[in-house]
């Protein structure tokens, strides 16, 4: 099991109000699944995403990637356990703007001084089709090759997940047509996992899996509800109707 879950809850304090972001969500996800998170805005889908990424800590239960309790680790183990392990594709593309596509996806690879940084940075962008780009600055790039770039960062760590809050929220249809098929190619081919919050239900039609968050509960799993079918299809009957 990649990730595991049990348990998990976060408040957060808005004036003198408590607001429950995420009430006792307990989850897994192996390696190599596509999922995506839906809910309305204030669902906790965000809140989630950030807990997985260890950007965030859970105020009870328990978080596992890997097998480690990132809960567990200090600031400092956590941070350099992100850098290793989990890739992150935030909504606002979050590029550095006086770096270039290749000095950006390069980054990640030189805080943890990389020596083939920049062959493994070139072939990550080659991967989502900015071979030709490698030298231009975010502000010469489109909505959609800025996206591209931030998910050549995300994978150039080899992370064992790659977690995505609205990817396609800020792009055009097409765009996001586009970003959707390379994030389906890298899962399919790569096997690379992916964790994708969204409101875009074209994003939820192509994902292995669909998980519901509301109010900050988990409310639906799609894995659930056809492990739940498989096994009424499996269910032999004799003539009179009763199970054998």
């Amino acid at each position: 099991m990649l990730v595991e879950l049990n348990n998990v809850s976060k408040r957060y304090a808005m004036g003198d109000v408590w607001v429950d972001a995420l009430k006792e969500i307990t989850l897994s996800l192996d390696k190599g699944e596509f999922l995506a998170v839906k809910g309305p805005s204030g669902s906790g889908k965000s809140t989630l995403l950030n807990i997985l990424s260890a950007l965030d800590q859970c105020d009870s239960g328990t978080v596992q990637v890997g097998g480690v309790n990132v809960g567990a680790l200090g600031e400092h183990k956590r941070s350099r356990f992100r850098n290793r392990h989990i890739g992150i594709v935030f909504q606002s593309f979050n590029l550095i703007p006086v770096l270039t596509a290749l000095e950006n996806v390069m980054y990640p690879l030189t805080l943890r001084g990389v020596k083939d940084a920049k062959p493994r940075a070139l072939q990550a962008l080659k991967d989502v089709g900015l071979e030709k780009q490698v030298n231009q600055r975010p502000t010469q790039l489109s909505g959609g090759q800025m996206q591209r770039v931030a998910i050549a960062r995300a994978i150039v760590t080899r992370p064992d997940i790659v977690l995505a809050d609205e990817p396609t929220a800020n792009l055009d249809s097409k765009t996001s047509e586009n970003i959707m098929a390379l994030i389906q190619k890298l899962n399919k081919e790569q096997g690379v996992t992916f964790v994708i919050s969204t409101h875009d239900n074209y994003v939820t039609s192509l994902a292995s899996r669909v998980i519901t968050i509301l109010d900050g509960k988990l409310v639906g799993d799609s894995l659930a509800k056809n492990r739940q079918a498989n096994k009424y299809s499996e269910t032999v009957l004799d003539e009179s109707g009763v199970e054998v």
